[in-house]
């Protein structure tokens, strides 16, 4: 045996003899392996101080004080941010690439993340806009057909910072205590604790304009419905086309796509849009999109809602119905840890039929401040907090989650029917 190797022997049966002799056969086996050759095979692999697996190299620090050593991948440095949790199973791309995530830390609730890679049809945006991602397990493989990508070489190519082996529960646990916290990500080793605490502590994400940053910078025409293979609820569409101006406020493809395959020609404009162009363009309705941060950060916003009620049709969905409940005289305020998964029961409380539904908010609308003839159409069956409105007199619908998203399957799909069945009505009655 050569200098520095292991003997690792071990007698194995192989057979057994008649039953009369019950003698067995065995073989002894014998396996060198050298040390000093595989720490050379460890360190040419990548692994750190001749270990063939990563060690902790990352933090997140809270701004109670407390600090999660952790591993990173993606993209490194440091970002500070609000740290909200994710109970979805599936969908990760959706979360990466919805623009309402700006300034904020997700951390999935599913143990494992990463087993389906990244492909280029789950999009939601054409960048990804958090600032990072915190998970338990980042899976060593993916076993998806569509798969182009591993998530970390995607967070990498777009400089997005996440980490793993961290203990997500715990960290769940806090949050929903405390509420959602700021936090900070970072790898670099030359920042003290204490440094990145201040940080945190510094840092605040209420009274932000946040839907600046991710809105377009001018108008464009959006064309693309839902995919064939992917489309459900094509029946009893009559073939219409009805014009619509949807603000962009961080606005989800897949919301353009299914006002598409309702028979919606879209004009996307930016958030800072006039309410006076936007009624030159004729518009049978007007779409009020999701967005992320504070509404009451954003009162140029509210202003332009206000100017086009009653001018047209409108519809809102999430930033879109918080702006709506401002703008028609009630107050929104920030709720302790949010809504944020695939998996919120919500009652429809004209039908009583209960949605499974995804969302995606911090804020909500406090129905108590609503002025008469507004009508709450919607419930959160998990802390009764207002999901939907509907003003009927001025031809206002609003969701405070995500009707085009699929966690019900398509239990929410309908109200997009709604808003059409809408402005056919007051388009026939001009």
């Amino acid at each position: 045996m050569a200098c520095g190797a292991m003997d690792l022997s071990v007698t194995i049966p192989v057979g057994i003899r008649s039953p009369q002799q019950r003698n067995l056969k065995f073989v002894r086996v014998k396996c060198s392996v050298s040390i000093a050759d595989n720490a050379v095979a460890v360190s040419a692999t990548g692994g750190q101080g001749g270990r063939p697996w990563k060690v902790s190299d990352a933090r997140l620090v809270l701004e109670d004080g407390t600090i999660w050593r952790a591993k990173s991948f993606g993209a490194s440095g440091t970002q500070v941010g609000e740290v909200v949790f994710n109970t979805s199973l599936t969908g990760y791309q959706e979360i990466l690439t919805d623009p309402s995530y700006a300034g904020q830390f997700v951390l999935m609730t599913n143990p494992q993340i990463g087993n389906t890679g990244v492909n280029i049809d789950d999009e939601e945006s054409s960048q990804c806009f958090l600032g990072g991602l915190v998970i338990r397990s980042l899976s060593i493989s993916t076993s998806n057909w569509r798969c182009v990508e591993t998530l970390g070489d995607y967070l990498s190519k777009r400089n997005i910072m996440g980490i793993y082996d961290v203990d997500t529960r715990a960290i769940t646990r806090r949050l929903r205590e405390e509420g959602s916290l700021i936090g900070v990500l970072s790898t670099e080793e030359t920042k003290s604790d204490n440094q990145l605490l201040e940080m945190a502590r510094s840092w605040d994400i209420v009274g932000v304009d946040l839907i600046s940053g991710v809105s377009c910078q001018a108008p464009y025409e959006w064309v693309n419905k839902t995919d064939d293979e992917w489309e459900f609820n094509s029946n009893g569409r009559r073939g219409e086309t009805f014009n619509v101006v949807a603000y962009d406020f961080g606005i989800k493809h897949n919301i353009l796509r299914r006002l598409a395959s309702y028979g919606c020609k879209i004009t996307v404009v930016p958030s800072t849009w006039p309410a006076s162009e936007t009624l030159k363009m004729q518009p049978d309705g007007v779409f009020f999109s999701n967005g992320p941060g504070d509404p009451s950060a954003v009162p140029y916003a509210v202003d332009t809602v206000k100017e086009l009620i009653g001018q047209a049709p409108i519809f809102g969905i999430c930033m879109g119905h918080q702006l709506l409940g401002q703008a028609l005289g009630g107050k929104t305020y920030k709720m302790k840890f949010g809504h944020h998964g695939g998996n919120h029961p919500v009652r429809n409380i004209r039908n009583g039929q209960v949605e499974i539904s995804a969302q995606n908010h911090n804020y909500a609308v406090d129905p108590a401040s609503l002025p008469d003839g507004i009508e709450v159409t919607h419930i959160n069956l998990n802390d009764d907090s207002c999901a939907g409105l509907a003003f009927p007199s001025k031809n206002i619908m609003s969701l405070q989650y995500h009707p085009e998203a699929s966690p019900g399957p398509h239990d929410s799909d309908p109200v997009f029917g709604e808003f059409v069945d809408m402005m056919r009505r007051v388009k026939g009655n001009a």
